[in-house]
């Protein structure tokens, strides 16, 4: 790869295309810069792993370059995004972990394409997610495990959501499930009926399994906004754990083969607010949410 190669592969897809609110008001506006660098970087490698023009090893050679950009062990064409974060990650304080774990993961989606159980799916939901909130948790200043213990299943269970949005499209793209495959098997699902216009009844089974143990993560991540000594993050956590635990009851009825499941904007913005407005409501009372 020439040093006048590009690295980037971008896709088009921004922060209104997450089910998340990406660096929203909620965030101090003295923090929201250094937000939109770790986004900025974060798209850009996932546009890299998702590329579905790009061989394998092409993906990894340019995810390896990003990860040593971060590192301070590479810069040059390609790589402002890395150098930017590299250097808000160096004046906050951030550990640098928080970004290279994601090109772990992203490397991992170019040399694996299945996963054996639910615990092989949440190995890959610690590089591929959870650096995301903890980021966040370290942002702020937090440093009690507690709260990145909770952070972590509030990560994981927004990644699986995703995934079983996308269980069609990302097997047809770039021959991916993520569903576990001894899930698979036990239900009597075949991989290939991905492809399909709708959920089969083992399909059906399957998601159900994988809502039900994300429903366990979503619970789990209820106490995280009170462990969070930044009230203004406590809010955005509130409301994201709302949009998760929607989103999930809305796949617990719906069909993500046959339509595109996820909140309308009207929708999402009453989870967002109402999970704000309870913290503030908690936080005006004198303890935590």
């Amino acid at each position: 790869m020439t040093a006048s190669q590009t690295l980037e592969t971008p896709s088009g897809k921004g922060a209104g295309d997450e089910n998340f609110p990406v660096g929203s008001f909620l965030i101090p506006r003295r923090l929201r810069p250094h937000v939109a660098r770790y986004y900025a970087f974060a798209r850009a490698i996932d546009d890299v792993a998702d590329n579905p023009d790009l061989p394998p090893a092409e993906k990894i050679a340019r995810l390896e370059r990003f990860a040593a950009g971060i590192q301070g062990q590479a810069e040059g064409p390609g790589l402002e995004k890395a150098t930017r974060l590299r250097a808000s990650l160096l004046e906050t304080g951030v550990p640098l972990r928080h970004a290279s774990d994601l090109t772990v993961a992203f490397i991992q989606d170019a040399r694996q394409n299945r996963y054996a159980d639910w615990a092989d799916l949440m190995g890959y939901c610690e590089n591929s997610a959870n650096p995301v909130g903890r980021y966040l948790v370290h942002l702020h200043g937090d440093r009690d495990p507690r709260a990145f213990a909770a952070s972590d299943a509030l990560c994981s269970a927004l990644q699986v959501l995703n995934h079983l949005q996308d269980c069609g499209d990302d097997l047809r793209s770039l021959d991916r499930c993520y569903l576990p495959q001894d899930w698979m098997a036990a239900e009597g699902a075949r991989t290939e009926e991905l492809l399909g216009k709708a959920l089969t009844p083992g399909l059906r089974r399957v998601l159900d399994r994988c809502l039900a143990a994300t429903d366990r993560l979503i619970e789990q991540a209820r106490a995280l906004p009170g462990l969070l000594a930044s009230r203004r993050l406590a809010m955005e956590s509130a409301a994201i754990w709302r949009i998760a635990r929607r989103l999930s009851a809305e796949l617990k009825r719906r069909d993500p083969l046959a339509t595109r499941v996820k909140l309308t904007k009207p929708r999402a913005l009453g989870c967002a607010l109402g999970g704000a407005l309870a913290a503030t409501l908690r936080y005006g009372e004198g303890r935590r949410p």
